[in-house]
């Protein structure tokens, strides 16, 4: 099988598909950064549709969410942004866990594993 790397850099790719699944990196509000977390949360799920529609797939097809949250005490703000994202009846699995994220200006990471093709 074939692997296909998107927006590869250094040290990583934003996105990998191989076997059906698109694997895409943690993804950071790079266009918001120090602004809420559901500004920030915004941004991110932007650049995932774009990530996964490069990928040929799309937020119904997403299989497992990982979300890393600077401080647990957003949970709910960035829940406001993610429930009105995720499309009714597509919720996939998800964890959220509070971490120390790589920049003090980051309030929240998103992971995220979707299937491709049809």
């Amino acid at each position: 099988m074939q692997i296909e790397r998107y927006e590869t850099g250094k040290r990583m790719s934003q996105a990998v598909i191989y076997g059906g699944f698109v694997f895409l990196a943690g993804q950071v509000a790079f266009d918001a950064p120090g602004s809420s977390v559901g500004e920030q949360t915004t941004n991110i799920l932007s650049r995932i549709t774009r990530l996964l529609e490069s990928a040929g797939s799309d937020s119904t097809r997403i299989l497992s969410a990982t979300i890393w949250l600077a401080d647990m005490s957003d949970f709910e703000e960035m829940n406001a942004v993610w429930d009105a994202w995720v499309p009714s009846g597509h919720a996939p699995a998800r964890a959220t866990v509070e971490a120390r994220l790589a920049g003090s200006e980051f309030a929240i990471e998103i992971g995220i594993v979707a299937a491709v093709g049809s």
